[in-house]
């Protein structure tokens, strides 16, 4: 087992890490809008969850992954009202891959965020 971590992405508010690689597997932990610095980024859901991809993509390129190695997604939202915009996000960020997802809609999230996400990648052939 491998712990991940890069300055790229905001550090762990808790005790955790930011992702974890078990032989092929990269599982990462969920990422908020957290910036690298770890303030809260501004705006809606739109601008959220493209932080949110930002911090993914920091922690797959230090783990060796890439976006297409991905194979399961999990999103955590405050308000499926906003499905529309992350399901745009999600494309805009995996392009024509297409992994595994699931969306669930939950009460709260750390620190007041409207979307969490967590990923596992492949890092086979």
């Amino acid at each position: 087992m491998q712990i991940i971590h890069t300055d790229q992405a905001p550090k762990a508010i808790g005790p955790y890490s930011q992702a974890v690689q078990v032989d092929r597997f990269v599982y990462t932990s969920g990422q908020i809008p957290l910036t690298p610095d770890g303030e809260m980024v501004q705006g809606g859901v739109k601008e959220q969850v493209e932080q949110v991809f930002r911090n993914l993509d920091a922690v797959l390129t230090a783990a060796g992954a890439r976006r297409d190695q991905v194979v399961k997604a999990t999103i955590f939202m405050t308000d499926l009202a906003e499905f529309q915009v992350v399901n745009e996000a999600c494309e805009a960020f995996f392009g024509s891959h297409k992994p595994a997802r699931s969306t669930v809609q939950v009460a709260a999230l750390p620190r007041g965020a409207k979307v969490e996400i967590e990923l596992v990648a492949y890092l086979g052939k």
